[in-house]
């Protein structure tokens, strides 16, 4: 990663520093809690909300992250195979309306005003380095190796169970919370999306987008990809850039997805608004995007197509496939083929049942299923498995009174996608949601302690200057009759 200078940094310094210190942390404390808020997730999301809610005046705030350490943290260095991010660099991301902090801030910073306006897109690689940079500027703290296993409700509070890896080992741990933010990733209510014929496959010869895939070994070997999204061609390009023999890429449908169908309501208006749109135009739009189906930049195609051993099926969905004599075999719509090995870009499945630190409130959260039915021909079961969030991105209950703690738990992965018109998590979303997710969360800690602010705010409180300041020049009719 680039190592940045003072001189470098002068505009995010002077940013700061016009902007005022941090205000002071407000929020009184309880015997017993360990935070105010726990947000699970430690990449650009979980940095972001940190100084968002810092800036709000909100302390005893954690970060925890299931990877080891910074370098494995998010998907920037991880499973995200991309050459460019997809989204337009002018997209507000994590500065919080603060130029300063901004990319093109930090890249100018580096590299000159005309090297930013070169940039179509931001690359994946300097992005990456530029979170970094946010998160070692502002002094953001993420523990590494903590992990989420289950969320307790307990009254006002959650109990959260954490597993930590530590260099003695692993050490599993009880905290308390109040506000918890789930910032975990595409994964973070469901799962990877493996379906059959696939899931008879063993993970030998077997791997999700989203898993660490060693490239390197697939050097000289047969490889099958099966999808059509963005994760799909970015995890053909690096295996054919590896050295892989040939790579067949299968797609169901009978053309690619080539209509960004979502650009259509990327205006301030339709984006700003979206969340308050009726259900029946929130479902229709999120049903309009899947079967319009996600689609792959061009320079995302463009990049296998120049492979001469790329290999593209059309029309060719998987009807079978086993492990016979070390490869895989597998009947697709237009053949019988072999492989070493598959990759499945398969996306995401929204299921809160599949993730354990989810078990205790999984059957009280509304669903879209619960609170909109569509007409016959609107159906779409991977759309209703979706949670159905409030105005702050928090879980509703599904029965009224039942489970008034889902109000504390913000959800910011793309779980929210239905709700909110935007895979949430990613920059698109930042600007409108991370301020409506920090409003509520002090809304709610300081209601919480209404009482008690109620009398700070009557408090005495002394005078800036006594009577004799002006005492000599207030006005007196007899004076002014004596001076006539």
């Amino acid at each position: 990663m680039s190592q940045s200078s003072p001189l470098q940094d002068q505009h995010a310094r002077d940013t700061l520093r016009l902007i005022g210190p941090d205000p002071e942390d407000w929020v009184i404390g309880r015997d017993g809690i360990d935070h105010n808020v726990l947000i699970v997730g430690g990449g650009q999301t979980g940095a972001a909300f940190a100084y968002a809610l810092r800036r709000a005046g909100i302390g005893r705030v954690s970060v925890i992250d299931a990877a080891p350490d910074e370098t494995r943290a998010g998907a920037w260095t991880t499973y995200a195979r991309m050459k460019r991010l997809r989204t337009p660099k002018t997209l507000a991301g994590p500065e919080a309306g603060l130029p300063g902090l901004s990319f093109q801030a930090w890249h100018e910073a580096r590299y000159g005003a005309a090297a930013y306006a070169d940039i179509e897109r931001i690359g994946r690689t300097q992005w990456a380095e530029y979170i970094a940079w946010y998160r070692q500027f502002l002094g953001i703290t993420i523990r590494y190796g903590t992990t989420l296993t289950l969320i307790e409700p307990a009254g006002s509070h959650f109990r959260v169970h954490l597993t930590i890896r530590t260099e003695r080992g692993v050490e599993t741990r009880v905290e308390t919370a109040r506000k918890i933010i789930l910032g975990n990733g595409v994964a973070g209510n469901g799962s990877p999306n493996i379906v059959p014929p696939l899931t008879a496959l063993p993970s030998s010869h077997l791997a999700h987008t989203s898993d660490a895939i060693d490239f390197a070994a697939l050097a000289g070997k047969s490889v099958a990809v099966i999808g059509g999204a963005a994760s799909a061609f970015d995890a053909a390009a690096v295996a054919l850039e590896a050295g892989a023999r040939d790579v067949h890429l299968f797609v169901r449908r009978a053309d690619l997805p080539a209509v960004p169908v979502s650009r259509a309501r990327a205006y301030p208006g339709a984006y700003d608004n979206f969340p308050a749109l009726p259900d029946a135009v929130r479902w229709r739009q999120a049903l309009r995007f899947r079967r319009a189906g996600s689609t792959a930049p061009a320079d995302a195609v463009e990049r296998v197509a120049r492979f001469d051993n790329f290999h593209l099926h059309l029309g060719a969905p998987w009807h079978e496939a086993g492990v016979a004599n070390g490869r895989v075999h597998a009947r697709a719509a237009d053949g019988d083929f072999a492989f070493d090995f598959v990759i499945a870009g398969t996306g995401y499945a929204v299921d809160l049942h599949a993730r354990p630190e989810l078990a205790r409130i999984a059957d009280q959260v509304l669903l879209w299923r619960d609170r909109y039915q569509p007409a016959p021909d609107e159906r779409d079961d991977a759309l209703g498995a979706h949670p159905y969030l409030g105005d702050a991105l928090e879980y509703v209950e599904k029965r009224p009174g039942t489970a008034p703690f889902l109000r504390n738990i913000h959800v910011f992965n793309p779980a929210g996608f239905v709700s909110r018109g935007v895979p949430v998590g990613d920059v698109p979303c930042m600007k409108r949601d991370i301020p409506a997710v920090v409003r509520r969360i002090s809304q709610d800690l300081f209601l919480d302690d209404l009482d008690a602010h109620e009398a700070r705010m009557s408090a005495e409180v002394p005078t800036d200057f006594d009577t004799p300041l002006y005492e000599p020049r207030v006005y007196r009719e007899r004076d002014v009759e004596s001076a006539g």
